[in-house]
């Protein structure tokens, strides 16, 4: 017993956390008040009972041996540091408390109940909800970088290869296997397993090759059946794993399985695995749940715009020419990329087709604006410019296409085009052109000396004005020369800096290649564009290019 006249006796009696002292039989020789607010007994209840009546039973058995090492040697499993134990309240019910403990050494010639422990135990509920609130905190913040992870992803197939890595790296998982939907109300296959650096799961990969899972099937199926996060604390004896031989083979002990939904739509089963066997707790459980239903919206919103993009590209590519034809004694070479924005299906086109007298007209056009109505105006031009065609004049045929875009105007927003005709025919030494401009950039032609010159007269827009009087120029293109058509997505194209690439910088470039060579010219044109872009904050613009050489060594 402590001295009540002693000062620390007061001190003790005061203190908020509860404090008790043994013997070395283990029975309490002091505790102070604050044992009644935390387990609900009266202090004097307690003096010269065991230690044991504040544990609960299944701690009892081996309380003994370890007691008895602890008060000869000083040493324990929970001596020298805090160490969060279930305590047994009055009630029967168990709470979680800190408990630190430490020896005490008998004064010689003390009795046997001399004091040699004393412990203190203070209320860990707060502890755990601070311990609680930063595993929430620390797993929103994994998937706040899962997602973030997961933007910078091109479309839904690359942004599921990437999931697992950062799912497992974010959350501290060993391992990780994906499994999709084969079909609607289908089974679930594999469709990629992740290990952390170092590791491998050799055994649990084979095993997931060629296995489906139905709705309610093995960890997958449960999960996708529950629509919620399932756990399996044991994959080696839990019947609800299916797959326990491979879970065995590469210690994997404890499995979280995760739909990722989309609505109501399953898009994906995650399952994560752990070498340790380990508590999940509610919370990672929680955020998982959460997770699954951001991830599938995301990749929902990701897959639809794959799908509107596949159809733009098909789109587009109905508004080009399959093939570039072949014109005696003329190389021909075409570029085209379409912008950076949301329209998806861009304005600019071109097109070649031989007239019956032996001629050929070529058409590059930029249609204001991108998307569906812009592919529209866009179809309307090339199918106006062939129908017209026959005619033989570049002129005609550009206010051809003015009178049809007159026509089809609706009351939305003004589309007009921009283009360049021009009807080819062969000539002595090379080919005659005669070009016709309607607000397009004019053609640049680079002759054999290296020189580069703009030819036509600019003109006016095509779908604004019904009084369009387009002027007709009558171009040579000798042998070694090269004519080039463009859009201005070339000429507009900014750095980051805004700075655009310019018609000068496109005549540089061209009087430094080599003369009659069309697929060198495109492709050094596009390339020197995209270099212009090349970390830009701005948006880039359609791009089409294309360029009509008559080599110097082949005759006409």
């Amino acid at each position: 017993m402590l001295n009540p006249a002693l000062p620390a006796h007061a001190l003790l009696e005061a203190l908020p956390d509860t404090v008790v002292v043994a013997d070395a039989a283990g029975r309490i020789s002091y505790i102070n008040p604050a044992v009644s607010t935390l387990l609900g007994h009266d202090p004097a209840d307690l003096l010269g009972r065991p230690l044991t009546v504040l544990m609960p039973e299944r701690f009892r058995g081996a309380h003994g041996a370890g007691f008895s090492r602890f008060r000869l040697t000083g040493q324990g499993e929970l001596v020298g540091a805090t160490t969060q134990v279930p305590a047994l309240h009055a009630s029967g019910r168990e709470i979680a408390i800190d408990l630190t403990l430490a020896r005490l050494d008998p004064a010689p010639g003390s009795g046997a109940d001399a004091a040699v422990v004393v412990a203190v135990l203070r209320d860990a509920a707060t502890t755990i909800l601070l311990e609680r609130q930063l595993q929430v905190s620390r797993y929103l913040t994994a998937t706040l970088r899962v997602t973030a992870a997961l933007t910078q992803a091109p479309d839904s197939d690359v942004a599921f290869q990437q999931l697992l890595p950062t799912l497992c790296t974010e959350l501290d998982w060993d391992a990780a296997a994906l499994w999709e939907p084969v079909s609607e109300g289908g089974r679930l296959v594999h469709a990629g397993t992740w290990t952390a650096l170092g590791e491998s799961v050799p055994a649990l990969a084979a095993a997931a090759l060629g296995r489906t899972f139905a709705r309610g099937e093995g960890l997958p199926g449960l999960a996708w059946q529950e629509r919620a996060p399932v756990v399996i604390d044991d994959l080696w004896t839990d019947p609800r794993f299916l797959r326990p031989d491979a879970a065995r083979a590469d210690i994997l002990r404890t499995g979280v399985a995760f739909p990722v939904m989309s609505g109501d739509t399953l898009l994906a089963v995650c399952e994560l695995f752990s070498h340790e066997q380990r508590a999940v707790p509610f919370e990672l459980l929680d955020v998982l749940a959460h997770a699954g239903r951001q991830i599938g919206q995301f990749l929902a919103r990701l897959r639809a715009e794959s799908e509107v993009r596949g159809l733009a590209d098909t789109l587009q590519r109905s508004l080009l020419p399959s093939h570039l034809p072949t014109i005696p004694g003329v190389r021909l070479a075409a570029r085209y990329r379409p912008g950076g924005g949301s329209g998806l299906v861009g304005g600019d086109t071109y097109d070649v087709m031989p007239l019956p007298d032996g001629r050929w007209m070529v058409l590059i056009a930029d249609v204001c604006g991108t998307g569906a109505e812009a592919a529209a105006v866009t179809a309307l031009t090339r199918h106006t410019a062939r129908a017209a065609a026959s005619a033989g004049s570049p002129g005609e045929v550009l206010g051809a296409v003015n009178t049809a875009l007159l026509q089809q105007q609706s009351t939305g927003p003004l589309r007009f085009v921009t283009a360049c005709c021009l009807v080819l025919e062969p000539a002595e030494r090379g080919y005659r052109v005669r070009v016709s401009v309607a607000g397009h950039p004019l053609p640049l032609l680079r002759s054999p000396d290296g020189s580069v010159t703009e030819v036509g007269a600019p003109g006016r827009p095509l779908g604004i004005d019904a009084d369009v009087d387009v002027d007709e120029a009558l171009v040579v293109v000798p042998r070694g020369a090269t004519l080039v058509l463009y859009t201005d997505g070339v000429t507009e194209a900014r750095d980051d800096s805004g700075v655009q690439f310019g018609e000068d910088g496109l005549i540089r470039l061209l009087e430094g290649l080599p003369s009659g060579d069309a697929e060198t010219t495109v492709d050094t044109v596009a390339a020197a564009v995209e270099r212009q872009l090349l970390g830009s904050r701005h948006e880039a613009d359609d791009l089409a290019v294309l360029a009509l050489a008559v080599p110097s060594a082949q005759p006409v």
